[in-house]
């Protein structure tokens, strides 16, 4: 609720006379100095490089805790969602890709189509409570995990600036104190959080996106740490769990929120056929509508005929077909790639107009189709 109500304040202000303020109180310069190191962005670059560093480190752990306990914690748990999220990375991609193909900038944005935001889509397949399996919404946040996982990788490799030597040495100094914690089995979490916050500012002077440093700290992160105190009585702490839990609440309320208000504002000022029928547009719209949709359902059922994967109990592919168009549901995820995609901001409005109506879209059509084929007893036809 609070991700849609700051999506559409955005746009509200997006499109009012307070618009000149809010651009300009997101390109508001804050410097932060000591001696000769200094970091200075702007208040919408704080976002996205401070903030959604966060984000990926409640992500992160969330994949680790799957893998280690979870949804994905077997061959058999996690060959479906692998293929699934593969055939959603892929087909979007394809499709932005040939709606842009010979212009090199639009080029850039290929990845963005290929996202799902993981708050939105379990919010949206939430509101149809116990109509569906419970099975049905851990099968898409799972997914949704190793898309982001996936995301996180493409950030790494295609959308990293020019690389600064120094800090990279230090952040990579910072990750072998991080590995001496996890080894030594330091269940206390502040020092991983104290070593985490130089990894993040030496990952951001680096030129490789800030947002790994996120990654990278909750990779070590002990899932289980297990003490003796001064009676030798064990003692078992969770130190992942602890995390999880304590940045589950400021993500939901405030972090993604804040991202939403501050990337979501599409002026719709000058809007014109030529704009909704732009390649850009159309790419990421169709890529994250038609694209998520087939590259999910097309590669679990090759998936299937091959014995690679198989749909969970309880869910039947009327079910899973409407779990696919979820998928599509991009928004933060897919205007967070378009931020490291372009810096023209006009290009940035038809990237946000683009990810909307498709995340739109997806989302109605996911809802309605789930609400058809579903019943509130939970019976599933195979």
């Amino acid at each position: 609720i609070l991700l849609v109500v700051a999506a559409i304040v955005a746009t509200i202000i997006a499109n009012s006379a307070l618009n000149s303020h809010y651009h300009d109180l997101l390109s508001t310069q804050i410097l932060f100095k000591l001696g000769d190191f200094y970091i200075d962005k702007d208040v919408h670059h704080w976002i996205n490089d401070g903030l959604m560093a966060i984000f990926f480190l409640l992500v992160t752990l969330e994949i680790k805790r799957e893998m280690l306990v979870g949804q994905l914690s077997s061959r058999s748990k996690i060959s479906l969602p692998i293929i699934a999220a593969i055939g959603g990375i892929v087909v979007p991609a394809l499709i932005y890709s040939s709606l842009n193909w010979g212009n090199e900038t639009n080029m850039k944005g290929w990845a963005i189509p290929t996202a799902t935001d993981i708050a939105f889509a379990l919010g949206v397949i939430i509101l149809l409570g116990n109509r569906i399996p419970g099975i049905l919404k851990l099968t898409l946040v799972a997914i949704a995990i190793i898309d982001d996982l996936a995301a996180i990788v493409i950030i790494a490799f295609f959308y990293t600036d020019e690389l600064s030597l120094i800090p990279i040495i230090i952040a990579s100094i910072s990750v072998v104190f991080l590995l001496i914690l996890n080894r030594r089995n330091v269940p206390n979490l502040y020092p991983y959080i104290i070593i985490g916050f130089i990894l993040w500012v030496f990952v951001l002077k680096s030129g490789i996106h800030a947002t790994l440093a996120g990654v990278i700290l909750a990779l070590f992160i002990p899932y289980k740490v297990t003490t003796k105190n001064e009676k030798d009585a064990l003692t078992e702490h969770t130190p992942l769990h602890n995390l999880e839990h304590k940045l589950h609440s400021w993500v939901a309320f405030m972090i993604l929120p804040i991202f939403a208000l501050a990337n979501a504002g599409v002026s719709f000022e000058g809007l014109s056929f030529e704009l909704i029928s732009d390649p850009l547009t159309l790419g990421i719209a169709l890529g994250l509508f038609f694209g998520k949709q087939i590259g999910v359902m097309g590669f679990t059922f090759i998936g299937s005929i091959l014995k690679l994967c198989s749909l969970p109990d309880n869910i039947n592919w009327k079910q899973y077909y409407g779990l696919s168009l979820m998928t599509g549901i991009g928004f933060t995820m897919s205007l967070f790639i378009g931020g490291l995609s372009f810096t023209d901001e006009s290009l940035q409005a038809v990237v946000r107009l683009g990810v909307i109506s498709g995340s739109i879209l997806s989302g109605v059509a996911g809802y309605a189709v789930l609400r058809l084929v579903s019943n509130p007893n939970n019976e599933s036809e195979n």
